[in-house]
C-alpha cells in the first residue's frame, strides 16, 4: 500500500468520497487542501460517454479560459515575413523558419509550452513530428495552433493569456489543468463552467447514453474530489 504522509490524509479527511459535492463546494475543499509550499495547480478529470476509437467521437479542441491558467505559457511560433514580425510584437518567446527547426533538430531544444505554425510552413514543421508528437507539441489546426498569417497575433495572445488544449484519452477521460490554488473561489469556478461548456457543445450525436459520467477536481498534492454532474452540467448551462 502506498505510504500517503500526514498532510495528505488531514487532506483526505476534509472529503467524503462517497458525496458530490456542487462545483462552489468542491473549489472551496480543493483550494483548503492545497497546502504545499509552492503554487499547487488545480486539475480537472472529465469522464465521458464516448469512444475514442470512432473519429466522430474523438473530442478533442481548446478553449480560452476566462483567468487563464495562472501560469506563464512559453510560445513558439513556426512563421516568416509580416506573420513573423506580428507574431514577435504579440509576444511570442521565439520565432522562426527554418532556422528553428535546424535548431529543435539540432539541440533537441524543446524550452516552451505551445508551438504554433501557418499553413506554409507545416511541411518543415512536419519533419519535427517525432520529436513533437509525443509531446504534444506539434501544431495542429484542430486545437488552433496551425493559423493563417492574420490570426497569428492573437493566437499568440490567446495561448499566452491561458487558453488550453484538450483531447480525450483512450478510457474516455478528458485530464487538464483549470488554474492554480492561488486564485479565488470565483475564478476557478468560472474557468470550469467555461471548460464544460465547450465540452457540452461537442457532445457527438452518436454518442448514445449518458455523455459527462463523472467530474473530479484536485489540486497536485491533494485528494480528488468529485462533482455532483447533474448541479454542475445545470450551472454551465446557465453560465
Amino acid at each position: 500500500m502506498a505510504y500517503r504522509s500526514k498532510r495528505w490524509r488531514g487532506a483526505r479527511d476534509l472529503v467524503d468520497p462517497e458525496q458530490r459535492y456542487t462545483l462552489d463546494e468542491a473549489v472551496a475543499i480543493v483550494r483548503k487542501n492545497a497546502t504545499a509550499k509552492f503554487d499547487e495547480t488545480i486539475e480537472i478529470s472529465v469522464r465521458l460517454g464516448v469512444d475514442p476509437r470512432q473519429a466522430e467521437q474523438m473530442i478533442r479542441g481548446a478553449v480560452s479560459l476566462p483567468h487563464g491558467t495562472g501560469r506563464k505559457v512559453r510560445v513558439i511560433v513556426f512563421a516568416q515575413g509580416d506573420a513573423a514580425r506580428a507574431a514577435a510584437e504579440a509576444g511570442a518567446d521565439a520565432v522562426g523558419a527554418d532556422d528553428l527547426v535546424q535548431r529543435i533538430q539540432a539541440e533537441n531544444w524543446l524550452d516552451f509550452d505551445k508551438a504554433v505554425a501557418t499553413p506554409d510552413l507545416m511541411p518543415k514543421v512536419s519533419r519535427l513530428g517525432k520529436v513533437l508528437g509525443p509531446r504534444g507539441l506539434m501544431p495542429n489546426p484542430k486545437v488552433g495552433t496551425v493559423v493563417a498569417a492574420d490570426r497569428i497575433a492573437d493566437t499568440v495572445r490567446e495561448l499566452r493569456a491561458g487558453k488550453i488544449e484538450f483531447r480525450v484519452e483512450k478510457a474516455g477521460i478528458i485530464h487538464t489543468a483549470v488554474g492554480k490554488a492561488s486564485m479565488t473561489e470565483q475564478q476557478l469556478s468560472e474557468n470550469i463552467s467555461t471548460l464544460m461548456q465547450t465540452l457540452l457543445r461537442m457532445k457527438p450525436s452518436s454518442a448514445k447514453g449518458t455523455y459527462i459520467r463523472g467530474v473530479a477536481i484536485s489540486s497536485t498534492m491533494g485528494p480528488g474530489i468529485r462533482l455532483d454532474v447533474n448541479d454542475l452540467t445545470r450551472t454551465s448551462d446557465q453560465a
